[in-house]
């Protein structure tokens, strides 16, 4: 009785494994590259996103809940090296703006708050802006760039200790002319959003 033999190389008559196409490949690359910038806006996000809005702090309307009282016992240093006193601020209507040359919402409300300084600076009211982490120098080349005409003052530890803990901006507080922080809004603030609590405020 003869025996089948198996041939020279089996190997050969195994079919090969499916390889994917083309278009599948390029498929799961244009995956992967979106994954990839997905992740590029998302995580400097998360890493500067504002904390969550509690009582008397919101992030779209106004709260007018008392959100505690401005510590104004603060001297901060300007741009341009001069030493401010929140204090000297007291008995007006201040807006109170945290922000950051790096920080794209910020730049996006920085002619909302020209306008509204503008507007308001013979009315009593004052607007300042406390950048988070920029250098004298730099907020020296940019605030001209962005016609910013309201004083633009360096953080403190002691700011943060006050008003914070600050972990993401802009924040705006904004303070009545007794000193109660009417409202904490997290986010860029509008023109509506600034007419209306400084309105509220006078």
């Amino acid at each position: 009785m003869q025996t089948s033999q198996l041939p020279h190389d089996y190997n050969d008559m195994q079919p090969e494994p499916a390889r994917p196409s083309r278009a599948a490949a390029s498929r799961w690359i244009a995956a992967v590259a979106a994954a990839c910038a997905f992740g590029l806006l998302v995580v400097p996000w998360m890493l500067h996103r504002p904390a969550r809005a509690t009582s008397g702090e919101t992030k779209s309307g106004p709260a007018h809940k008392p959100a505690g009282v401005a510590n104004l016992d603060l001297t901060l240093t300007d741009m341009n090296g001069n030493d401010v006193k929140l204090a000297d601020y007291r008995g007006k209507v201040i807006l109170l703006n945290v922000w950051a040359t790096w920080c794209g919402p910020c730049q996006a409300e920085i002619p909302e708050l020209v306008e509204a300084y503008n507007k308001y600076k013979d009315q009593g009211v004052v607007i300042v802006g406390v950048s988070l982490d920029d250098t004298a120098d730099t907020l020296r080349a940019y605030a001209p760039k962005k016609q910013m005409n309201y004083p633009i003052l360096l953080m403190r530890d002691e700011f943060d200790e006050a008003y914070g803990p600050i972990f993401g901006v802009p924040i705006t507080f904004f303070i009545g002319r007794d000193g109660t922080i009417s409202q904490k809004h997290f986010g860029p603030v509008t023109k509506e959003d600034i007419d209306r609590e400084i309105k509220a405020l006078l």
